[in-house]
């Protein structure tokens, strides 16, 4: 009597990773099974406003997970015991498999850049009326609030307060930080 081979039977499957080391765990999944298991670890780019200046700034879009693509039976527990994965998303003993039509229309979303590392870059937006703060140049530190945008020039004009008057500005939108709202 012949033994069957079970079916050979890739889907998506979702794997968590330790903190902040999601583009690692996924990196490493390539290199260790080339081919073999296709990964997915989309981030997020974006410029983001600090009080020391501008800085671009590159998150996961899934904080502590990534998608692979693999056959559960044949590759779920060498995976299990890569650097950087810690686990695989489950109920109870039900390991769900992601559709493939949702990685698919994520996977459009992003550019995939060097080494298969799918980002996604953020623009800023900005609205009349938010209040803000400079945090780049001489005026650092001065509030105002934003009358236009002006979104081909990636600027907005606020009205500061300077020397007694209040005066339209034209500024980067990446010189602002928006000042939370009290609640």
């Amino acid at each position: 009597m012949s033994e069957e081979l079970p079916e050979y039977n890739p889907q998506w499957y979702c794997l968590r990773t330790q903190t902040k080391r999601e583009h690692i765990a996924a990196t490493t999944v390539r290199h260790h099974f080339g081919s073999e298991i296709e990964v997915f670890c989309p981030r997020i780019k974006f410029k983001k406003p600090t009080r020391r200046g501008v800085i671009w700034w590159v998150e996961p879009l899934f904080p502590g997970y990534f998608l692979a693509k693999f056959d559960v039976s044949t590759h779920l527990r060498d995976l299990l015991h890569l650097n950087g994965v810690s686990g695989a998303v489950q109920f109870g003993r039900v390991l769900p498999p992601v559709s493939e039509k949702f990685v698919s229309e994520l996977r459009q979303e992003f550019t995939v850049e060097e080494q298969d590392e799918a980002i996604l870059t953020i623009e800023k937006k900005l609205g009349v009326g938010d209040e803000v703060e400079l945090v780049d140049g001489a005026f650092r530190g001065v509030g105002g609030v934003v009358v236009e945008v002006l979104p081909s020039k990636e600027r907005v004009q606020v009205l500061l307060e300077m020397m007694g008057e209040t005066r339209p500005v034209e500024l980067d939108i990446y010189s602002l930080l928006v000042r939370e709202k009290a609640s």
